[in-house]
């Protein structure tokens, strides 16, 4: 019975903390107060608001379009040295897959450029102009009609070895599509056989494809990721470092005294940047040098080219960064702001990872404004090709012109913060 009285005594005790608490009004009073005085500091800052309503809608729409595994619009020179209706179908072929734009031709409009020699698709290749070169030899079309075995050459830009694997199935699937053509075409033209010989015949594709990968004839995926690997740390290491340092100052209350000082708020910036320009640049020289030495990484260009255009793109990021912080009062809107601005553009909008043409026009116009885009080229053409800088100086002009622009909206800034 004892037993009982407790067992009955310890129910009542957890019904009535457990089931009762939210009953009293005064309880009920005082979460609400919390709730309102939440809600109160978060309207206060309308940039955390923003960033948590928006920035999940802006990470769906990123993903959703960005994420696309099929490649499309790929640009496709074509060197044909026949000039005969069958040569004509194999081109025609190609545009009309959908996956090839037709960039440069020998017969097309003059106005195009002109593909006739090797020196030519190097420098197509070394500027990025195309994706792929398509060689047709001469007599493919004497050949094909009377079944002889033919071989197209296909030259694949390799900086991109995913993209260059696309490209090969691709070009492969094309051209035994037409092979099959041209042997079935042959063998109804052929003097009578019996059934098992022209079945043979008919089954046996005429045109093979034969590709030669340049920059990357192994295809090797290290050769890819690194150095957009490289981009990628160096962007992300600038921005939020430049960025979170003067909003420390802020949050700190040390920016009122700084003010005090007699320097102005072009001297305060300048001797900011300055030790987070010196060790991103030595931070990133160090993931270069190791990678070349752990992932085989080439270096078949120049290191002065190669530092030039490195100290270009990270004045841009910590400019990029300088702006933020003068956007953002506490390190935590900074840190999303850095993120948002840095980590998203270079992983999904600069063509490390997903081809720019493959993506929506839109999001096509956007990665104009990511300078992640422009170093990714400039590092490849560098490191992988060994190009001189007129195959890139389209790219250190644009990394010069967003440096410049972002540093002078944030000294514009923080001088009417300085007053």
């Amino acid at each position: 019975m004892w037993r009982s009285r407790r067992s009955s005594r310890c129910r009542r005790r957890w019904r009535t903390c457990s089931s009762t608490w939210w009953k009293r009004p005064a309880d009920v009073r005082k979460i609400a107060a919390v709730a309102r005085k939440e809600f109160r500091q978060i309207a206060r800052d309308p940039r955390t608001l923003m960033t948590l309503l928006f920035v999940p809608l802006f990470v769906l729409l990123l993903y959703g379009y960005a994420l696309n595994f099929d490649i499309r619009h790929i640009r496709l020179a074509v060197d044909d040295r026949d000039r005969t209706p069958e040569s004509r179908s194999l081109v025609a072929a190609f545009v009309n897959s959908g996956y090839f734009d037709l960039v440069a031709a020998v017969d097309a409009d003059p106005k195009k450029a002109v593909v006739s020699d090797r020196p030519a698709a190097t420098e197509l290749m070394d500027r990025n102009d195309v994706r792929a070169v398509l060689v047709v030899p001469n007599g493919l079309g004497r050949d094909v009609r009377v079944g002889h075995r033919v071989d197209v050459q296909v030259l694949l830009n390799g900086d991109n070895s995913n993209t260059a694997t696309t490209v090969m199935a691709y070009a492969t699937t094309i051209i035994r599509t037409e092979g099959l053509r041209y042997a079935a075409r042959a063998a109804a033209a052929a003097p009578a056989a019996n059934g098992s010989e022209a079945s043979i015949r008919a089954a046996t594709p005429l045109v093979t494809v034969e590709p030669r990968v340049w920059y990357n004839p192994q295809l090797r995926s290290a050769l890819f990721l690194v150095p957009g690997l490289i981009a990628y740390i160096a962007m992300i290491s600038a921005v939020i470092s430049t960025a979170l340092s003067i909003v420390r100052e802020k949050e700190r209350g040390t920016m009122e005294q700084v003010r005090m000082a007699p320097l102005g708020a072009t001297s305060f910036v300048v001797g900011k940047v300055v030790p987070y320009f010196a060790i991103s640049l030595l931070s990133a020289v160090g993931v270069i040098v190791v990678s070349m030495i752990l992932f085989d990484l080439p270096m078949r260009g120049s290191w002065l080219l190669l530092l030039a255009a490195l100290s270009l793109f990270l004045v841009g990021a910590l400019g990029l960064g300088l702006l933020i912080s003068s956007v953002a009062e506490t390190q935590q809107v900074a840190f999303q702001l850095a993120l948002l601005a840095s980590f998203l553009p270079t992983l999904m909008l600069s063509g490390f990872i997903f081809p720019i043409s493959s993506m929506p026009r839109v999001l096509q116009v956007i990665t104009y404004a990511v300078p992640a885009r422009y170093f990714l080229i400039a590092l490849r053409s560098i490191v992988l090709k060994g190009a001189g800088v007129a195959a890139y100086a389209l790219e250190l002009g644009a990394l010069t012109t967003f440096a410049i622009l972002v540093l002078t909206l944030a000294s514009v800034r923080l001088r009417r913060q300085w007053t």
